[in-house]
């Protein structure tokens, strides 16, 4: 066999995975240096946010937590404060602030919900879009049979409104195993068949996945953006109606000011307990608090990563992500790029704009605790390393309270744990270590240690307050939307399901606690997360698994009912929610985790959310369109079926994508290795079989050792075969 690289170049059989290349710059910013006169000028001087907004949310948060702070020191005042008071009352001070903020936006947030319910909507524009939309799909080892058949449903949709002219679709690939490589190419080959009469579709998998999603999406940019006006970035679990991507851009084009706008994902498809928690707090709660927070930070929205429309310009220009000094985890490439790459949008002077009224944006969530805590753990080092970005040079402060708040989200945990320990110490000292009732040698009176329990009791019940304010809001703006309301179960399924969610989520949230806190005290430590491919279907493990997963949790909780009890039984009560969810982590995890149970939430009503019994179009669409990529996933020809084909082969090598120049006497070992492998073997098998995984990666990208291995002979069995298939 003749060299296949050269046959396929000179080849027009076969459709390349990528269209030509259109080189940009994407200079990696400097968090150090900005010097304001390189900020643009807005077009639109008007566009700019309110300061109204901005003080009824900030100043109400501040004189709520100014209350707090007061009754809290009150309740401890009435003798001189200790050093476990001091204590308790900073850890009070800071976890307080992070519920008020929320709960003070929920309150703006509701009433523009309200207020929505009764206006009439914005009319939809039929107008041809004018500039051009590239569609980004980034996967890592994900099922290419759920990738493709969203990206067929919302083509399609796109088509069904006359705009496909406008956008194009790409498939982003940092796929490692091997056989997956193979299917998603044997996937596109069959959306190219099936949507690419009307529209466009690419793949190109990258040889090294650098920088992982963020490296990944910039290697596009710096290739291939620069063809384009705009990207609107998908997630592997992502759908979006048509209508809403399509405005979206539409928005894009009206607004010269806008570098980024984030739609407020609905979780969706959820069958495990876990899935079913998360999609119906997103779903109830989740409009209060996304609309609260679009109306105060305005134009200095955030970025979540996906399902968002961003100007290329913006993105070529002023998000190029540096790589932070040291070595991971704080130090190397920013893995939580989301946040950083809007706080560097908005410091050029582009709007960034969360679109808190476009619905039909979707994705999903992880089936199982465990599943969340795999994701948690790569989140919290993302957003732990922001420490070094957040006092970068320029910086909005709006965009710096976004980083505050993913900070925050993970030391939250840690924060909260040593609250209840210190508290819990303020009880014991107080029951048996013998106070010191005379402090100073000329004392008069003795400093009685005494606490104020009516008080105490008020601020309890106003903290509960603060904490719930947004799911009470979320249930109440809920209830004012008839047609969702129905479809959720009606008043009586909505508050049962509300019931039921705040139970098992207060059973969870200790054992969230300590999954997060130990993350923050492994990153603390210098341990490294890496990056694992996200399960998106059964949460299910077997039970050995979970007591390995869980089994410091249960003694955590086991030692906190001990100490409570050591007290008093009604210390142990006050501790109960959160000691039976330490103790109990198994079962609860496990139960939570399990598609049968799962099954039967939903049987009893519970957790409905309206997309469930309304079932949106574009899901519809999207389970017409699976079974054909199911299919073609299982007939995907092996890699030793497409080095025998020369068919094959030529179809797969058009897809490959080039290899950068290699700087002389630097030698990729792994190719290396592999050529060295190929060149021993005597069959096509024999070469396939002298391959690890990692091995046969490198092989599928690259040309020189395939052609090497094409030389080889098929065994007379195999060859044998591939010429019945031909047949």
């Amino acid at each position: 066999m003749d060299s296949i690289v050269r046959d396929v170049a000179v080849s027009g059989r076969y459709a390349p995975g990528m269209p030509p290349e259109h080189p940009a710059d994407m200079p990696a910013q400097d968090l150090k240096r900005f010097r304001r006169k390189d900020r643009r000028r807005l077009v639109n001087p008007d566009s700019r946010s309110s300061f109204v907004k901005r003080f009824a949310v900030i100043g109400g948060t501040a004189a709520l937590l100014g209350y707090a702070f007061n009754e809290m020191y009150a309740v401890m005042a009435l003798g001189d404060l200790t050093s476990v008071e001091r204590v308790v009352l900073v850890l009070f001070t800071v976890t307080f602030a992070w519920i008020a903020l929320s709960s003070v936006a929920s309150v703006f947030g509701f009433l523009k919900l309200v207020s929505r319910r009764f206006g009439r909507p914005a009319p939809w524009s039929d107008e041809p879009l004018r500039k051009r939309t590239a569609m980004l799909m980034p996967t890592y080892n994900e099922d290419p049979s759920r990738i493709f058949a969203a990206i067929e449903a919302m083509a399609r949709d796109v088509e069904s409104l006359g705009q496909s002219h406008a956008f194009d679709w790409f498939v982003l690939a940092d796929t490692t195993d091997p056989e997956v490589v193979l299917q998603e190419e044997a996937a596109l080959l069959t959306a190219r068949d099936r949507i690419g009469g009307f529209t466009r579709i690419y793949y190109r998998r990258r040889r090294n996945n650098t920088a992982k999603k963020a490296g990944n999406v910039a290697d596009f940019c710096k290739r291939w953006a620069s063809a384009y006006d705009h990207l609107l970035v998908l997630d592997a679990d992502s759908l979006m109606e048509g209508r809403t991507i399509v405005e979206l851009a539409r928005r894009m084009e009206a607004d010269p000011d806008a570098g980024l706008i984030q739609t407020i994902p609905t979780l969706v498809n959820g069958t495990t307990v876990m899935a079913r928690l998360q999609q119906f707090a997103g779903r109830v709660y989740g409009p209060v608090v996304g609309t609260g927070l679009s109306w105060w930070v305005q134009k200095e929205g955030n970025f979540w990563g996906h399902n968002a429309i961003i100007r290329t310009e913006a993105f070529l220009t002023s998000a190029g992500l540096p790589e932070l000094s040291g070595k991971p985890p704080f130090g190397g490439h920013i893995m939580s790029h989301d946040f950083v790459e809007a706080a560097l949008i908005r410091r050029a002077g582009w709007n960034v704009i969360i679109a808190d009224d476009l619905s039909g944006s979707y994705e999903e969530s992880p089936p199982s605790l465990v599943d969340l805590a795999v994701r948690d753990r790569r989140w919290c080092q993302g957003n732990l390393q922001h420490l070094k970005v957040i006092g970068g040079r320029g910086l909005h402060w709006v965009s710096r309270s976004h980083i505050l708040t993913g900070i925050m989200s993970y030391l939250a945990s840690p924060l909260w744990l040593l609250l209840i320990l210190s508290g819990l110490a303020l009880t014991l000292q107080a029951h048996y270590i013998r106070p010191e009732y005379f402090k100073d040698e000329f004392q008069l009176f003795p400093s009685w240690p005494r606490i104020d329990a009516e008080r105490a009791l008020a601020l309890f019940a106003l903290t509960m307050g603060v904490l719930f304010l947004p799911k009470v809001l979320g249930l109440l703006a809920f209830f004012f939307n008839s047609r969702d309301r129905k479809a959720a179960g009606g008043f009586l399924g909505l508050v049962l399901s509300f019931l039921f969610e705040v139970v098992v989520s207060a059973l969870v949230a200790p054992i969230m606690m300590l999954i997060q806190t130990g993350a923050v005290t492994e990153i603390v430590l210098h341990r490294d997360a890496g990056w694992k491919p996200q399960r998106r279907d059964d949460g299910g493990l077997p039970i050995g698994d979970l007591i390995v997963r869980h089994r410091w949790h249960v003694l955590a909780g086991l030692a906190l009912a001990w100490a409570a009890i050591a007290d008093s039984w009604v210390l142990f009560a006050w501790l109960s929610p959160a000691i039976l969810g330490m103790v109990f982590a198994v079962p609860i995890s496990g139960l939570t985790g399990s598609n049968a149970v799962g099954r039967f939430v939903k049987w009893l009503g519970l957790l409905r959310i309206p997309e469930e019994r309304l079932r949106p179009g574009i899901q519809g669409r999207m389970d017409e369109a699976r079974p054909a990529y199911v299919e073609a996933v299982a007939d995907a020809p092996s890699l030793v079926e497409i080095v025998s084909d020369p068919e094959l082969l030529m179809q797969h090598l058009a897809l490959v994508d080039r290899m950068a120049p290699r700087p002389p006497g630097r030698v990729d070992p792994v190719s290396a290795l592999a050529l060295a492998k190929v060149g021993e073997a005597e069959t096509i098998e024999e070469g396939v079989g002298f391959l690890d995984a990692k091995e046969r990666a490198t092989l599928i990208a690259t040309p020189r050792i395939l052609d090497a291995l094409a030389q080889k002979p098929l065994n007379r069995q195999a060859a044998a075969k591939a010429a019945a298939r031909s047949a």
